[in-house]
């Protein structure tokens, strides 16, 4: 294919602005799967994606499409549109020349629409805006183009007015990708290709996704990665259709895969540049690694299982570049390792694809974000885990990330979000109305606290009406303070968590609720307190299983049961010394979620 045929773009929105159903009808059209084998959300092939009805990992495909008697290549990466996955579509876009902005027409300009719009706008990408779900009798077609008109800065005109669902305007909006989205440039006659992504084969290994930016990969190539050194010979060059296809070779512009065959999946990047090993050239600009928000331990509930999860996490790390991890240990879980996300929901995919795509029985410790511990002489320590976090916070200064929300809802539910914004710690630096009957919040809050089920809560407030967006602004003094729960006076230190000052009564006294309620009756009696600022804040006992030891006994003299229960108090009294209480993998799972 020509270059100057070649149109490469993504489509990005807020979540559940219709980009999977829309990429549907575009592959419908340009006949790029037969009817009989097409479903819906086609490109959401993860079982995860499909059960949850999000897009968590960005998916690409090419298309053919015939216009004015000449025949186009079209390549379109879908995109997440959950904030979590926002590092997902920044790496798709460096690897396209124009973008699809999706709005629903039901809904409008959501908050995410703008995150994802500033990173367009950041690599001078051109944008078709489009107007989604206009076959709803609830689509509010005038108001919502007005919002994009006032958002994007465009005309009316060029706002494509489709239904991902029937199908109305997709031809038109091809035709416009065609027409507004340029033909990729090419600067380099060498061989030069972004790696965006990775996929592991146990058969065939490392798998590259790569935008190539100039000269032709074909297989049988001898291949290197200029950052991390290692070389290989190209055993597989292909597309995506949205399966691999094998082609003969990869040219100019062209996004596809390359199959390597190497084994180790450690010091492979994304970001980094792929060239010829006998014609090496400039490595392209890749990605940021983006800084983790949450923390997580992550330990194997047997130690036999600790190498099995090490290459799971490694395989994961390959597919998703935002996750970090390193190994730590912990006296009464063994060793493990200390995982950083983006998020609570990019933590719950992870834990739930390392359960289901590698058989693995997890802990999970409580999420957490780090804090900055300093000391009277301004000595800083970085603590990631709760557990490390200082008892005694006597001389010593602790500071921790603030975060800038936008906040978007109906200005009926402001009363409510008030409330709520109190409860967490927010303050408000602007309101504005935005469009109708909505307006937009500007918000400082701490991070500790927009991790603290803020999302899900703003979500119920407002009856699912409001959306949200955050950005890091620094660090800031915090008041917090370290709370453990003990069991049968040990404390757990998977359920070990830092709280604010003033919530951390309410907090303890939840805790210990929590897990008494969640605990399995033992066979001794069990005590359960939080504890924090040296005193116990709250206590619950849970009372011993009882035994009957003289069941099986018929008849006979009474002091054959009287002797069977003396026995059964000695043994009671023993392992009430020793204090052993077995806690079930499901109850570390069901305490770090919140509300059950």
């Amino acid at each position: 294919m020509k270059t100057e045929r070649i149109r490469n773009f993504s489509i990005i929105a807020h979540i559940d602005h219709g980009k999977s159903t829309l990429a549907d009808r575009m592959l419908e059209l340009t006949a790029t799967i037969e009817k009989r084998k097409m479903k819906e959300q086609v490109l959401d092939s993860m079982d995860l994606e499909r059960e949850r009805g999000i897009t968590i990992k960005m998916q690409p495909v090419r298309m053919h499409f015939k216009y004015e008697g000449e025949e186009y290549e079209f390549n379109l990466i879908d995109t997440p549109g959950h904030i979590d996955f926002s590092y997902e579509v920044s790496r798709a876009l460096k690897a396209v020349e124009g973008v699809v902005l999706l709005v629903d027409a039901t809904q409008g300009v959501q908050a995410q629409t703008f995150s994802v719009l500033d990173m367009a706008r950041a690599l001078d990408l051109p944008i078709i805006p489009v107007l989604n779900k206009i076959d709803l009798p609830s689509a509010r077609i005038e108001e919502i183009t007005e919002e994009i008109v006032e958002t994007i800065g465009c005309q009316k005109e060029d706002i494509l007015l489709v239904s991902g669902k029937t199908g109305e305007g997709v031809d038109a909006l091809l035709k416009n990708i065609v027409s507004k989205i340029p033909a990729p440039k090419i600067d380099n006659q060498k061989v030069q290709g972004l790696v965006f992504d990775f996929e592991y084969s146990t058969h065939k290994g490392l798998i590259v996704f790569t935008r190539i930016f100039g000269g032709t990969i074909k297989k049988g190539d001898r291949i290197k990665f200029i950052g991390s050194g290692y070389d290989f010979t190209a055993l597989e060059v292909g597309t995506f259709t949205p399966t691999m296809v094998t082609t003969p070779g990869l040219s100019s512009g062209e996004i596809g895969y390359i199959v390597t065959g190497l084994k180790q999946t450690t010091g492979s990047a994304v970001g980094d540049t792929i060239c010829a090993i006998n014609s090496p050239t400039e490595p392209i600009p890749g990605y940021m690694t983006p800084p983790p928000v949450v923390w997580a331990s992550i330990y194997p509930e047997s130690q036999d299982d600790f190498t099995a999860t090490k290459q799971a996490l490694e395989r994961l790390k390959l597919e998703d570049a935002s996750l970090s991890f390193e190994e730590e240990s912990s006296g009464a879980l063994g060793r493990g390792f200390r995982c950083g996300f983006l998020g609570m929901l990019h933590l719950e995919i992870v834990t739930e694809r390392l359960k289901r795509e590698f058989n693995l029985s997890l802990i999970i410790a409580t999420p957490s974000i780090s804090y900055v511990v300093e000391d009277k002489d301004g000595i800083r320590e970085t603590i990631y885990a709760p557990h490390l976090f200082p008892e005694d916070l006597k001389n010593k200064s602790v500071f921790e990330q603030w975060v800038k929300v936008k906040l978007i809802m109906p200005a009926s539910y402001m009363n409510t979000i008030m409330t709520l914004l109190y409860d967490h710690e927010a303050d408000i630096q602007d309101m504005e109305n935005f469009g109708h009957n909505r307006v937009k919040l500007m918000i400082e809050m701490p991070l500790r606290e927009l991790m603290r089920n803020f999302f899900d809560e703003v979500k119920s407030a407002t009856s699912g009406f409001a959306s949200l967006s955050y950005e890091f602004i620094g660090e800031k003094l915090a008041d917090v303070v370290r709370l453990d729960i003990m069991v049968a006076e040990e404390p757990i230190l998977a359920f070990t968590r830092v709280v604010s000052a003033r919530r951390v009564n309410e907090e303890g006294e939840a805790a210990v609720e929590k897990l008494k309620k969640l605990l399995p009756r033992q066979l001794i009696i069990v005590k359960i307190q939080a504890k924090a600022l040296g005193r116990i804040l709250a206590s619950r006992t849970l009372s011993a299983m009882r035994k009957d030891v003289t069941g099986y006994l018929y008849g006979g003299d009474i002091t054959r049961k009287m002797k069977l229960r003396e026995k059964q108090k000695k043994g009671k009294k023993k392992m009430q010394r020793l204090g052993k209480v077995n806690i079930p993998q499901d109850v570390f799972l069901k305490m770090m979620k919140s509300g059950e």
